[in-house]
């Protein structure tokens, strides 16, 4: 198993474990497709690249892409102004 997925680290880092699991996948199918890996790769399988580039800063979810969709703030928890719209 990949070290880093034990720490919750990297669970907080991109808002939850939903949304690290979209990532991985959404980033895994983009190098599948042809995207080059934004980490050294030597000796690494997939998963493990794209949890390097996450931890790394490399990538990130597109917060602009979820409009219209519940936000949350750092601490996790709904933004105001979005529970007041429902």
């Amino acid at each position: 198993m990949i070290e880093a997925l034990k720490d919750d680290a990297i669970v907080k880092k991109v808002g939850g474990q939903f949304r690290l699991t979209a990532l991985v996948q959404r980033r895994m199918k983009e190098i599948i497709d042809g995207s080059r890996p934004l980490v050294d790769t030597e000796g690494k399988n997939l998963v493990e690249i794209v949890v390097d580039e996450i931890l790394h800063d490399k990538i990130s979810i597109d917060y602009t892409q979820t409009e219209g969709l519940n936000r949350l703030d750092k601490e996790g928890l709904f933004l105001e102004e979005d529970l007041s719209t429902n």
